[in-house]
């Protein structure tokens, strides 16, 4: 039998940046990549000249249904003076760029190309809710999904009744999720939502109090997320908190052969495993409280880093709502079955617990362009490792490994990614 999979060649990270993520009303995807580049290109330490960069990959789930912009990679290759260097879109719903990324350094790790640039890119704001939500849905089963009223806060709303039922947890369990990731948040200067859950609430109180309201008697976060008013149902047991926003964005990275990385940087971040992993419809689960994709992702990616969950100092994970937090610290084994729930309410995985998740603000509030987060969570592991994450930089301790998981669709794609800083 064969063993697990190994690069033919080391694959390193010498550049990382993005755009603002947020509404942009104004801007055309091309103008907001071109933002997330120009920040890429300045982070590399030594320096690069464009001109060295071989071929661009793409994340992109679907400017053809958000913008009506189809056929983009060649497009932002002109506007960043790429071309005529190849330009591939790549498309895996929310996991796109992690995909991207996947193809940019089988590209390397095969001796095709020695540098490589990997972005992803999403316009969503250009639609009102309603039909961003339609959009979404065109990621699941059209079929035996969607076509039932399936869509995204339906599906995670299953996926979360059933993990409270199984597990005994509540729906407060959800909310810790996003309070932790809001205060993670509000210390990056790029997230969509910069601001602390108490933070929102004061401002609603105060708001409330100009307009001459009766001021609500909110004692902390918990009371404020509790309150249907403020926080209204989307599809049971999920609020509106529990929900990442609609975001516009891009995220850019510069990956190399291993060998010329210190061409670029004295401090190189090493890609030691790169897992992709399909799934079916949720009607051919063995279960709700588990993604059968990310499992499997998971596995093999730490059989081809040669370590085990318990090595993981931090991670990344993709948070569309905050119940995929949760199931996903368990997918990765990074808590045991039905400890997602208490791990996030306990600290476990706060910045200074023992592996801080989502130090970025995650998809609930950093944003969530569905064709940059897979490239932005690796991007957020990049800075942490290169000790360069600012105020929510993870301290006390020396940072070496960190975990990129990125899904797309209803599970039906899973990336997990991880790095090394030697």
């Amino acid at each position: 039998m064969r063993g697990p999979r190994k690069l033919g060649r080391g694959v390193a990270i010498v550049g990382a940046g993005s755009s603002r993520f947020g509404a942009f009303p104004d801007r055309a995807s091309r103008e907001i990549f071109v933002d997330a580049f120009v920040e890429t290109l300045a982070s590399v330490d030594k320096g690069i000249d464009p001109k060295e960069i071989e071929a661009l990959y793409l994340g992109c789930f679907s400017g053809d249904l958000f913008e009506g912009q189809g056929h983009l990679a060649p497009i932002i290759a002109d506007w960043i003076g790429l071309t005529p260097k190849p330009a591939v879109r790549v498309e895996g719903a929310c996991g796109s760029s992690g995909l991207a990324l996947r193809q940019g350094i089988m590209a390397i790790a095969s001796g095709l190309y020695d540098l490589v640039l990997v972005g992803g890119v999403e316009k969503m704001t250009s639609l009102p809710t309603d039909r961003v939500t339609d959009a979404l849905a065109a990621a699941s089963d059209v079929i035996y999904e969607a076509a039932i009223g399936f869509t995204f806060p339906g599906v995670f709303a299953a996926i979360a009744t059933a993990y409270l039922d199984r597990y005994g947890a509540a729906p407060e369990h959800l909310m810790r999720v996003a309070i932790k990731n809001h205060e993670n948040a509000a210390l990056n200067p790029k997230a969509h939502f910069s601001q602390t859950i108490r933070a929102i609430m004061e401002a609603r109180r105060e708001k409330t109090r100009q307009r001459g309201g009766a001021i609500p008697n909110w004692r902390d976060e918990m009371d404020f997320l509790r309150d249907p008013q403020a926080n209204p149902v989307v599809a049971w047991p999920l609020r509106l908190f529990d929900c990442s926003p609609i975001s516009d964005g891009a995220t850019c990275l510069l990956i190399c052969a291993e060998e010329i990385a210190r061409e670029f940087t004295d401090d190189p971040i090493r890609v030691v495993a790169s897992a992709h992993a399909s799934g079916g419809a949720l009607a051919s689960w063995d279960g709700l409280t588990s993604i059968p994709a990310a499992r499997i992702a998971a596995q093999q990616a730490y059989e081809m880093a040669g370590i085990g969950p318990k090595e993981v100092q931090l991670a990344e994970v993709h948070d569309c709502f905050t119940i995929a937090e949760i199931v996903a610290l368990e997918d990765l084994g990074l808590v045991g079955p039905g400890r997602g729930a208490w791990a996030t309410a306990e600290g476990v995985t706060a910045r200074d617990g023992l592996v801080p998740v989502n130090t970025s603000g995650g998809l609930k509030a950093k944003g969530h362009p569905v064709g940059a987060t897979g490239a932005a969570q690796v991007m957020e592991i990049w800075h942490q490792l290169r000790g360069q994450a600012g105020a929510r930089q993870v301290g006390g301790r020396d940072l070496r490994l960190g975990l990129a998981h990125n899904i797309g669709g209803t599970g039906g794609t899973c990336v997990v990614h991880i790095l090394e800083r030697r």
